[in-house]
């Protein structure tokens, strides 16, 4: 299948990263290289891309596409959590910008095979690493109730989350549970029919609690956005967008706290605890897609762009 991936808020982003010719740029999440792209457009002789992305069909994406720039670009497979390893590798200390575009690629959701997809039925995979193991199946049937209900209610923020997790293990003591269509009639049958209508797909919030589940999404980000904006040259940018209220809780949080780590009571006079700014928000409230954008792709409707700038203090 040919990957197909609509970049959302493109124009946004480039914009936002603030490109000098000769800079380092990297995408922690290359996807089929629309974002790269523009990012290597931008570039100039001694200008530098690198893509890091954990889907093998991403990377051959990626690499075709972005073959005009091929002396500026290195793509390398592994996962963004990897960044700062990756980029030593390289001999890279400091960049002047990153992009990551969270969550699953239009790609992923439309190959059937991959499992992502609650509208087509398929084996329960929903792995964005195909090298791992442990695939939406194995939590899907090995989870107590009591952690499917947690992750559920956690992940896909659902108010179902009991009820679904109950249905989900009686039905797996009848036989496994083994397909995208055999978890969606489950997840239908636990929610009564007057909330079925409303509030979009009733199975929408239970995959991506397994997809986020599985693919470790929010502890990866938790654990590695301040190390990501400490790889930030002075002036230099990180552009993150997301597409659930989960991720863009988290960013907006680290990104307040890397501007203002202060932890003294505001009734002291002056700072003693020592933690020092690492940068200023660019973006108070997040950067929406426009009119323009979101009759042209549905799936940018839930993106929201935030920007964070690393400052260097002087000590």
């Amino acid at each position: 299948m040919l990957f197909r991936h609509q970049s959302v808020l493109l124009e946004e982003t480039i914009e936002n990263l603030n490109i000098k010719p000769d800079g380092i740029y990297v995408d922690g999440t290359l996807g089929g290289g629309g974002h790269a792209f523009h990012v290597c457009s931008h570039l100039g002789d001694e200008g530098r891309f690198i893509g890091i992305d954990q889907d093998e069909a991403a990377i051959c994406a990626a690499g075709e596409r972005l073959k005009p720039f091929e002396d500026k670009v290195t793509i390398v497979r592994s996962n963004y959590s990897d960044m700062k390893q990756v980029l030593s590798n390289l001999g890279v200390d400091k960049v002047n910008g990153i992009v990551l575009d969270l969550g699953v690629s239009s790609y992923q959701l439309d190959t059937v095979e991959r499992g992502f997809s609650y509208r087509e039925n398929a084996p329960l995979d929903m792995r964005m690493d195909q090298r791992q193991e442990k695939t939406a199946r194995d939590i899907v049937n090995v989870y107590s109730e009591t952690e499917l209900y947690h992750i559920i209610r956690d992940y896909g923020e659902d108010k179902f989350a009991k009820n679904i997790a109950k249905h989900i293990v009686r039905a797996r003591q009848e036989k496994p549970i083994e397909t995208t269509d055999e978890l969606t009639e489950i997840i239908k049958a636990a929610i009564p029919m007057k909330f079925r209508a409303v509030g979009g797909h009733p199975a929408k919030r239970t995959f991506q609690a397994i997809r986020i589940e599985l693919n470790h999404e929010l502890d990866v980000l938790k654990g590695h956005l301040n190390e990501m904006i400490e790889l930030l040259d002075d002036g230099g940018r990180i552009c993150i967008i997301t597409f659930h209220s989960l991720e863009d809780r988290i960013v907006k949080n680290i990104f307040r706290k890397c501007e203002n780590p202060c932890e003294c009571p505001p009734s002291f006079p002056a700072c003693v605890c020592g933690k020092k700014s690492l940068g200023k928000v660019i973006t108070r409230k997040p950067i929406l897609p426009s009119e323009e954008e979101l009759a042209m792709n549905s799936r940018s409707k839930s993106a929201k762009l935030r920007v964070f700038e690393r400052r260097i203090q002087n000590i």
